[in-house]
């Protein structure tokens, strides 16, 4: 896609034994990452029976394109030796202001689509000012604009999911039926990428000012207006890469593409770009990315542990950075036209050494996966996916456990999938279920509106899907097994407010901004509410639905508000990080309760430092979704709504309850 930077092709009197073969070999010594991606590719074709098929080749393009385009905007920074953290923030934060002036505000979506491109021009250009005339370092500088970027993408959404234009969802389609628009999009800013890089005044610049920034300077550059152009050129890209993911997900999530940042540079750096500066193409980002994708697909195909698979990527990160500083202290430097045989032979030793470590490099991988792979592909049991929206909380650690029970049960295959609270990784779980073609799937969706698009694909193959603890919009469910979220928080709300007496001071811990469990239990918290006219709210503060955070937010909030009576917050996790934060005045001075009924929290009203928890029995969840998956499977008819009862469990009845 490009071409290396003080490095041309030799002429036709080279060294002898050329030709094909010789050029192969030269373009595998030379590219250790291509040399990867090729072996890691045949490994997964050799360990899976369903991974090297078209339509699964097609899903890795599609899950490579978003972290793809962030990587190539990332590359302009990178071979300028700065860094940019801030741009999966921007990629949300633009998609965010598409959406909302388009639906919102009904601006033409042609003048939606500038300004959201402009918003991630205006972000690169404010990265830039800081770091060429503000001299703050770039990581410094990209970190604040992550947070600051992320901020604005909540106020502006107000913590929800916007509904995408229909004329620019169309980004997340196929051509013919086939053709992923994600996949051209890729390519066709990668080519971008490379012209910029390989063919540009700004792109020689870019090699120039990460090689020797002040060498650059002495000869005429002019460095800071050059970092100008190249925090912006990342800012669109990232812009671009927020556009096409919102596509996929037919919405804008305030909280998409968390982390990516981290993805896109690692994809940078396993292409063969040094964080030092000075090297780095396209192409080589284009690898890096696929090789991530391909990693996740693969793992998914092969039934790899959601905690597991973290734990190999990152190795492979790590390896690939001790790849790029080995390469650099044995000199491994392009060598020039003019360069004669023994600077040939000289070339050689850092080449081998490339081929080397990526050789070494794929192979722990592929004999990690070799032990873990359980042969899955070829079972004659019946197979079922469950795509989790997170594995870091025990309600749902719960529901995984109820699942695994039932299917163990019942003589089930079953995949679990972490989504991690990411709606769009989430989706390339969910596809990757459809390629492998389960019999059947399970999701808890990180957003109802986000997991329909994937959700569509799967009826379409007709692979029944069960939604559970969460329903999914716009697409056909066999069953949805589900608490009311919207009675319990109606439930929690009348308990606490008749703790009090009908009277006192309250604060709300909130959930996760964006998911539909925190909308729920928040709205039938304050429906509760209003039959209570002297229960005052004194403050509502979201704390993500962790425990730490919820310690956190708490103790704030007890600076501000020392006489407060009572806490709602909207999961047990929260909850327990609230009375750490009251000390002696929970379950005395201060009533708390929470939500999902987990055993800490359970053990929480047991002790009387918790005065409820509204408990959805979650093993119960994943009991019965399972159930239902394999008799949708099977063909069998199932109830469209199956309805958990939920509780509010206090030390009166907690002994008797069993989750």
């Amino acid at each position: 896609m490009a071409t290396d930077t003080l490095k041309s092709t030799t002429g036709a009197g080279g060294a002898p034994g050329g030709g094909a073969s010789g050029g192969l070999r030269r373009l595998l010594l030379d590219n250790g990452a291509l040399t990867a991606l090729i072996i890691l590719v045949i490994a997964m074709s050799a360990l899976s029976g369903d991974f090297l098929t078209t339509d699964n080749l097609l899903n890795i393009g599609v899950q490579a394109a978003v972290t793809a385009i962030l990587a190539f905007g990332v590359t302009f920074v990178i071979v300028s030796a700065g860094i940019d953290l801030s741009v999966g923030s921007v990629a949300a934060l633009s998609a965010t202001v598409l959406a909302w002036t388009a639906t919102s505000e009904g601006v033409p979506v042609w003048i939606a689509v500038i300004l959201a491109i402009a918003t991630g021009i205006a972000c690169g250009l404010v990265n830039g000012v800081l770091i060429s005339y503000g001299k703050l370092p770039p990581f410094i500088a990209t970190l604040a604009m992550l947070s600051v970027g992320r901020g604005l993408s909540l106020v502006i959404s107000q913590g929800s999911p916007i509904a995408f234009p229909d004329s620019v969802s169309h980004l997340g389609d196929t051509l013919g039926g086939w053709l992923p628009v994600p996949v051209l999009v890729m390519i066709v800013l990668g080519l971008i990428t490379a012209v910029i890089l390989g063919r540009t005044y700004i792109g020689r610049s870019m090699y120039a000012i990460g090689g020797n920034e002040e060498a650059a300077r002495l000869s005429g550059l002019r460095v800071k207006r050059q970092k100008l152009v190249i925090y912006a050129l990342s800012g669109l890209f990232a812009a671009a890469a927020g556009i096409v993911l919102a596509s996929r997900l037919s919405s804008a999530q305030p909280q998409a593409a968390q982390g990516y940042e981290l993805d896109a540079i690692a994809a940078v750096v396993i292409g063969g770009a040094s964080l030092a500066g000075g090297t780095g193409k396209a192409s080589g980002t284009l690898i890096g990315a696929l090789i991530l994708a391909v990693l996740r697909n693969g793992l998914n195909l092969l039934s790899v542990s959601a905690f597991w698979q973290q734990v190999v990527i990152g190795v492979v990160i790590a390896l690939a950075v001790l790849l790029d500083t080995v390469r650099r202290k044995a000199g491994a430097t392009p060598v020039t036209s003019g360069a004669g045989g023994a600077a040939g032979l000289k070339g050689k030793g850092p080449q081998a050494l490339k081929y080397g470590l990526a050789v070494v490099l794929v192979a722990a991988v592929v004999g990690g996966l070799s032990i873990f792979n359980n042969g899955s592909s070829s079972s004659e049991k019946p197979k079922v996916g469950l795509s989790l929206s997170t594995l870091n909380n025990p309600f749902f650690v719960q529901i995984k456990a109820g699942a695994q029970a039932e299917a163990k049960k019942l003589g089930a295959d079953l995949t679990v999938t972490d989504a991690q609270n990411d709606a769009s990784q989430q989706a390339n779980q969910l596809q990757n279920f459809t390629s492998e073609g389960v019999d059947s799937i399970i999701v808890n969706p990180v957003d109802s509106d986000a997991a329909g698009p994937s959700v569509r694909s799967a009826n379409k193959s007709d692979i029944p899907v069960v939604g559970v603890d969460r329903g999914v919009n716009k697409a056909r469910t066999a069953a949805l097994v589900a608490s009311d979220n919207v009675e319990g928080g109606q439930l929690g709300a009348k308990a606490l407010a008749e703790k009090l007496g009908g009277k006192g001071k309250i604060v709300i811990l909130q959930g996760l901004a964006g998911t539909s469990a925190s909308r729920e239990r928040g709205a039938g918290f304050e429906e509760g509410l209003k039959a209570y006219p002297d229960i005052e709210v004194v403050a509502r503060q979201p704390a993500d639905f962790d425990r730490t955070k919820g310690l956190d937010v708490m103790t704030n909030l007890l600076q501000a508000h020392p006489d407060v009576q009572g806490v709602f917050a909207e999961n047990d996790e929260m909850a327990l990080g609230a009375i750490k934060a009251l000390g002696s005045k929970a379950g005395k001075s201060v009533q708390v309760i929470g939500f999902d009924g987990t055993p800490d929290g359970l053990k929480a009203v047991a002790d009387g430092t918790m005065y409820a928890s509204v408990a959805q029995q979650p093993k119960e969840l994943g009991r019965i979704a399972v159930e239902n998956a394999l008799r949708a499977a099977d063909g069998k008819k199932t109830e469209q709504t199956v309805k958990v009862p939920v509780k509010v469990v206090t030390s009166k009845n907690v002994a008797d309850f069993t989750g």
